[in-house]
């Protein structure tokens, strides 16, 4: 027995079959007229107000309120695509709407569903075997090639703008972490580029750095800013006064004793700092804590922690 709520609806057969395809269809559609070069923007706004203008495929389907299981597959291939390829999303869409429609067609002459889909499988294999005949050799030393292909990218999302900045940026980062194997092949090792954003400046104005970004400020406002060609410590203890692993108690019978113990803390925090600076570190990164009088002497050596 099949218990369903009131404002539930029950289809099969055809009549299953041609909603959950009119749905597809309707997600591709959405889409359609935002591909190619006379493409249009869409406005997209939010339960909240907010505006989006895109003609990004996969930007517009996010946005989109989907609550039929097969238009959401056509979401999936969007998603799929982007981040595979990172671009080519209204065309995938646009590709399965089309495929929907004809499989309609062929519902509508009493083929059956399971030859239609071995069909699409046959033609997929045969698609992937035509690539390599119509797919244009890349050279990974063809800056200008590459840069017109992230610039193509880029196309319709909120970089456009600044395309010509940007897309020298990525050429010049994924050349950067290009190397080639063994056997011959080229490989781009993504996972050496991070990209780190920063509020208050234009993506116009951003830079591509070679090596590490580390987003941290001075641990004290008197150390310096800025060091070009700096020598870095790597420390993994803290430079703090140590503490004994045992228990115990200390009696004072003057305020002089307790200035004895201050003085002793404050010269094993200086013998600490004597060290690192002796070392010839500019830079110190600390995994564990600084002492507030520590953080004072470094700053006076002139080393940024």
């Amino acid at each position: 027995m099949i218990i369903l709520g009131e404002d539930s609806q029950r289809m099969k057969d055809r009549d299953a079959q041609s909603h959950n395809i009119s749905a597809a269809r309707a997600v591709a559609e959405a889409v359609r007229s935002t591909l190619g070069p006379k493409g249009m923007d869409k406005m997209l706004v939010s339960s909240m107000g907010d505006v989006t203008v895109t003609n990004d495929g996969v930007t517009i389907l996010e946005e989109m309120d989907i609550d039929n299981p097969t238009a959401s597959m056509i979401v999936e291939v969007a998603e799929t695509q982007e981040d595979e390829a990172g671009d080519g999303t209204t065309t995938a869409v646009s590709i399965a709407g089309e495929l929907l429609k004809n499989a309609e067609d062929l519902l509508e002459q009493d083929i059956h569903p399971t030859a239609i889909i071995k069909g699409f499988h046959l033609a997929s294999e045969q698609a992937r075997a035509e690539i390599d005949n119509v797919a244009r050799q890349v050279d990974p030393e063809d800056t200008e090639l590459i840069k017109k292909v992230a610039e193509t990218s880029m196309t319709g999302k909120g970089a456009e703008l600044n395309k010509d900045v940007l897309a020298q940026l990525v050429v010049d980062a994924v050349q950067a972490v290009t190397v080639e194997a063994d056997d011959g092949e080229t490989i781009v090792d993504l996972e050496y580029v991070n990209i780190e954003t920063q509020t208050g400046r234009s993506a116009g104005e951003s830079e591509l750095l070679e090596g590490a970004v580390i987003d941290k400020d001075p641990a004290h406002a008197d150390m310096p800013t800025q060091f070009d060609d700096a020598d870095v410590l790597l420390i993994n203890e803290p430079i703090e006064v140590e503490e004994t692993d045992a228990d115990a108690s200390v009696q004072l019978d003057s305020p002089d004793q307790l200035q004895q113990f201050l003085d002793q803390e404050e010269e094993q925090l200086r013998e600490k700092v004597e060290k690192i600076a002796d070392s010839g570190a500019d830079v110190v990164f600390c995994q564990k804590g600084i002492d507030d009088m520590a953080q004072h002497y470094l700053a006076q050596e002139g080393i940024i922690a």
